[in-house]
């Protein structure tokens, strides 16, 4: 279908940031040349008075401000067709001119860093300077990792050359990976990375085992040229954290995030003392199934059938706002408002981008990028999507621009609290057997997958780091069995671990942004404990969760998520999730029988 043929009422809004791409263009120029105009030697060595700095805060809030707004449109078109050149272009251009701006500006966190901490510590208690206040206390606490302003700029001017590793994985991953052509109902055609996550969901096991073991040889194929590019970018990791005086790169990392190491250390604790559960699990999955072997290209097989939910997109999103009534009338009321006035861009078209995303920018309401298809995981992929969009509009709604933006570490939360919620609204609400076993089954894979498996990433990015930082030669062989004693350790005797996925590790494009990957297990987590609460206490549980919703990224992510009565720095949350995991497997297994 072309684009053309879809209607107004399920396209998103671009009108709404900018009238058409001659006003985008005209923007454009116009911030260039202010960019151009933007002369940092008004700033240079004179942000220890307070007026300078004033000005320097705003006249970088204002140009950000339009840059991203510009950027949204860019990237929104490029992503509804990309197939149009001209929003290619349009993309590149930012990307520059987001590069060209944080050169400008790489003197002022050096300079900063190096004012007296009385000046700083009075700078943070001005009312002045309020907006900027968390991003002050961040650069008072890091003074020891700030270099002068000229290793400052050199590091980054390095920052492209260092940068490119993720590049040369994604052009191996996606240019030179050659897969070959493999059966799909019994018809060959082309493989791909997303027809092979259709195949291992599927119900034909032959393809499945066809599909893995040819996708695999794929990157067996290029194992030599993956193992050293991401050697390189462990390597690259290992320099910025030495230049940077950090003890190491999960150290570098986490302060980036401004979390606490012990979070992290919970998390792959609390994960292994619930290893027993996932081994039940996967014994349960082989016996459920029949097999007497058990296969990785198993792992994602149904085990219940003829459960999925058929809705028309109207349809199913009255079913998410059903779903989602425990959050009260404003959140509905805020759903209801997304849906009608251009949020959303619905349905699949020639040259649209595959998947689904929210993004954002301050000045203007949140986007949600949709490819609908009637099926259950598409219903649940409107709620996620817009759990992110209501968690944006929230905290850019209560918060000053340079308080906004929340972190990563957040990033996922709102959205798993909706999935949640939906599910148990469904399981509640169904007097199908079937379905609700295909609920909770689904509710298990989605914890397998979230939290275990994102863990087991997690703990092989940590462990792997460490050897390169001990002075190990990362190889192939050593990364494969790192991550093959891994999945031993994390499946199980369930399951039979084909020597293939061994190569896992090598085609995660996560492992290219290093230590991001646990951030998805402290999301579901943290959901966890969030839904747990709003169904057990109601009012005051949704009223907290609301002011982390409008927190933004006002201050740490762990304090924020304090707000909402969750707490990563205990253990609590954390076990909280693995009762949730080992309690939805009981109640899997009674309905099953078993």
């Amino acid at each position: 279908m072309e684009r053309e043929q879809i209607a107004n009422k399920d396209k998103w809004k671009t009108s709404d940031i900018y009238s058409s791409d001659e006003a985008w263009e005209e923007a454009y120029q116009a911030l260039e040349k202010e960019l151009d105009g933007f002369n940092a030697e008004k700033y240079q060595g004179k942000l220890g008075q307070k007026e300078v700095l004033l000005a320097y805060f705003e006249e970088l809030r204002e140009i950000s401000r339009r840059a991203e707004r510009l950027y949204l449109y860019a990237h929104m078109c490029h992503d509804q067709d990309v197939r149009v050149a001209r929003y290619t272009s349009s993309v590149s251009k930012m990307m520059d001119f987001f590069s060209k701006l944080s050169a400008k500006v790489a003197f002022v966190d050096p300079e900063l860093t190096a004012l007296d901490a009385s000046v700083l510590e009075g700078y943070i208690a001005d009312p002045d300077f309020a907006a900027n206040e968390y991003a002050l206390r961040r650069i008072a606490s890091g003074k020891e990792h700030v270099l002068s302003a000229g290793e400052e700029k050199l590091l980054a001017m390095a920052s492209s050359a260092l940068g490119g590793y993720r590049d040369v994985f994604m052009m191996l991953d996606n240019a030179n990976l050659n897969l070959p052509k493999g059966k799909l109902g019994g018809e060959e055609v082309q493989m791909s990375h997303g027809l092979y996550g259709v195949v291992l969901h599927s119900d034909n096991r032959e393809e499945r085992e066809s599909w893995f073991k040819a996708y695999y040889q794929a990157y067996i194929n290029l194992i030599d040229a993956i193992t050293q590019t991401y050697y390189g970018n462990v390597k690259k990791d290992i320099f910025y954290s030495q230049a940077r005086k950090f003890e190491g790169c999960l150290a570098r990392a986490l302060d980036g995030e401004d979390v606490s190491p012990v979070v992290y250390d919970n998390l792959i604790e609390a994960v292994h003392e619930a290893l027993p559960a996932l081994h039940r699990y996967i014994s349960l999955r082989k016996e459920l199934l029949g097999y007497e072997e058990q296969h990785m290209y198993d792992i994602y097989a149904p085990l219940v059938e003829n459960a999925e939910i058929k809705l028309p997109f109207e349809e199913a999103y009255e079913l998410v706002i059903q779903g989602l009534a425990p959050l009260g009338k404003e959140y509905e009321a805020l759903l209801r408002k997304g849906k009608e006035t251009g949020w959303i861009d619905v349905y699949e078209n020639e040259g649209k981008r595959s998947g689904a995303y929210s993004t954002s920018t301050y000045d203007v309401h949140p986007y949600v990028l949709l490819n609908y298809q009637e099926t259950t995981n598409d219903i649940f992929t409107v709620a996620h999507e817009m759990g992110h969009a209501i968690h944006s509009y929230q905290s850019d709604s209560h918060q000053p621009y340079e308080k906004a933006d929340y972190t990563i570490f957040l990033a996922e939360i709102a959205s798993t609290v909706n999935e949640v919620l939906l599910l148990k609204h469904l399981y509640k609400t169904s007097e199908d057997k079937n379905l609700k076993r295909y609920l909770l089954s689904h509710y298990l894979d989605m914890i397998r997958a979230t939290l275990f498996r994102q863990t087991q990433f997690a703990e092989f990015e940590q462990k792997a780091h460490a050897r390169a930082e001990a002075g190990e030669p990362l190889t192939k062989e050593n990364l494969c069995a790192l991550y093959y004693d891994l999945n031993k350790e994390y499946y199980g005797e369930g399951i039979t671990h084909d020597e293939q996925i061994a190569y896992e590790w090598a085609r995660i494009p996560h492992f290219y942004t290093s230590f991001y990957v646990y951030k998805y297990a402290t999301g579901i987590i943290s959901a966890i404990s969030i839904v747990g609460r709003i169904l057990s206490e109601g009012e005051p549980a949704v009223k907290d969760y609301f002011a982390f919703l409008q927190s933004g990224g006002s201050t740490d992510p762990v304090s924020i998520l304090k707000r909402a009565g969750v707490d990563l720095t205990t253990k609590k949350p954390f076990e909280a999730a693995m009762k949730e995991f080992a309690d939805t497997l009981q109640e899997f297994e009674k309905l099953s029988g078993r």
